[in-house]
């Protein structure tokens, strides 16, 4: 019988709240994290709204050694496991240091550390080995900062899919899990809202150029004309059932099923891959889709991508056939801290019995959703499923259960 993976603690940092408790009061409010850029000066590029964290002070959070060799996405990411761990009631140097790792989703980051180095570095004409270093580095900089801060000695590893990833890198520390190490460290955070990064996220052509903030991100809307950018994420403690529960830990949620696909190249006449990702997460979560209480979108934003995820939804759960939400309309999409933060919202709308709010929006009737718009729905919520996308044609999808020892609302 394969070992049960839980999750025990959650480390926010959102555009709408720093922290769990203000993201979730923020996100059953309805309070948008989105406006204009404040982290430079937007005003000569055709993007200009974004969702950014507000209030973070990396010296309140991290001792002042860190911040040198630091970008902003890896302080939130330190501060947000520091959270998270909190939240799970574990304190590392309590634990043999290989009883713990790391494995976290990395996508945008490293532009913000890697621009400073390229302007430090660039009298020495060594922009282009600074460059690939970087990037290199960053790549893998959460996981590993994560791990020496705590002293963490277990598998590590980092993900890199876009959004999906998100997901990819809670699977894998499912996996880690299941194959005996107790606790994973997991999720992601992203943050690359400096000129370079927001460059290279021009290049995408997803990128809504609208200036009005509750006009600008409208998935699966008439009016849909692409995302807004965001920073930030969720950290996630994951432990193994059994111990969870041995020590008396709160559990958020198991995670119960997950499944990923690749979309068929371009042209090639196949149907894409993201109803099979959904497909195969609920038959590895012994799930029916009559099962699901509520389904987290992927919510692109970008009128044909909207049309393929109602399509994919519709086709497992029917027309209207299951509540369908997107917070991020209040965050803006985070890149590989957007599923591990929508994963955080569908362990909270369990433990409250809410579902969050998709804000702005006015759904389009040709998509055939049930989506939760303006308010937050009442329900209760046994099972969650939460769909990611990552460009370049990555699906991912994974089923976040009830505890059987979890009340309905607590």
């Amino acid at each position: 019988m394969n070992t049960t993976a839980v999750i025990t603690g959650l480390g926010v940092a959102a555009p709408n709240g720093l922290g769990t408790r203000d993201y979730w009061a923020a996100t059953r409010a309805g309070k948008s994290g989105i406006g204009r850029v404040t982290r430079f000066d937007p005003a000569r590029y055709p993007a200009r709204l974004a969702g950014e964290v507000p209030g973070f002070v990396a010296e309140d959070h991290l001792p002042g050694r860190l911040l040198p060799q630091t970008d902003r996405m890896t302080r939130m990411a330190l501060a947000a496991a520091d959270w998270a761990l909190a939240d799970a009631g574990i304190d590392p140097r309590a634990l043999p240091p290989y009883d713990m790792g790391v494995i976290t989703a990395s996508a945008s980051g490293g532009f913000e550390f890697g621009q400073g180095e390229l302007r430090n570095l660039w009298a020495r004409g060594s922009q282009y080995v600074s460059a690939y270093q970087s990037f290199a580095w960053f790549y893998a900089v959460n996981s590993g900062q994560i791990s020496i801060r705590n002293g963490l000695k277990g598998p590590s590893g980092v993900v890199v899919a876009d959004q999906a990833g998100g997901l990819d890198a809670v699977a894998q520390a499912r996996r880690q899990i299941r194959k005996g190490t107790p606790v994973i460290v997991t999720g992601g955070v992203d943050a690359s809202i400096c000129p370079w990064g927001w460059v290279a996220q021009l290049t995408s052509g997803r990128l809504t150029t609208r200036d009005e903030p509750t006009r600008a991100y409208l998935p699966f809307d008439e009016d849909a004309s692409g995302h807004v950018p965001g920073e930030g994420g969720a950290i996630l403690v994951v432990e193994d059932a059994r111990s969870a529960r041995a020590r008396g830990a709160r559990i958020h949620g198991e995670i119960a099923g997950y499944g990923a696909t690749f979309d068929p190249r371009p042209g090639s006449g196949r149907p894409p891959g993201l109803r099979r990702a959904v497909e195969l997460a609920l038959a590895d979560a012994g799930a029916a889709p009559s099962d699901v209480d509520v389904v987290f979108a992927d919510a692109a934003g970008v009128p044909a991508l909207d049309a393929a995820e109602a399509d994919a939804i519709g086709a497992v759960f029917g027309p209207r056939g299951v509540p369908v939400t997107a917070p991020k309309t209040m965050t803006g999409r985070l890149h590989s801290g957007g599923a591990p933060l929508d994963l955080a919202a569908a362990a909270l709308s369990i433990g409250s019995g809410l579902i969050p709010p998709t804000v702005h929006v006015r759904p389009a009737s040709r998509h055939a959703l049930d989506l939760v718009i303006a308010q937050p729905r009442p329900a209760r919520v046994d099972t969650a499923l939460v769909i990611a996308r990552g460009h370049g044609g990555f699906n991912s999808a994974m089923v976040l259960r009830r505890a059987a020892d979890r009340p309905a609302s607590d």
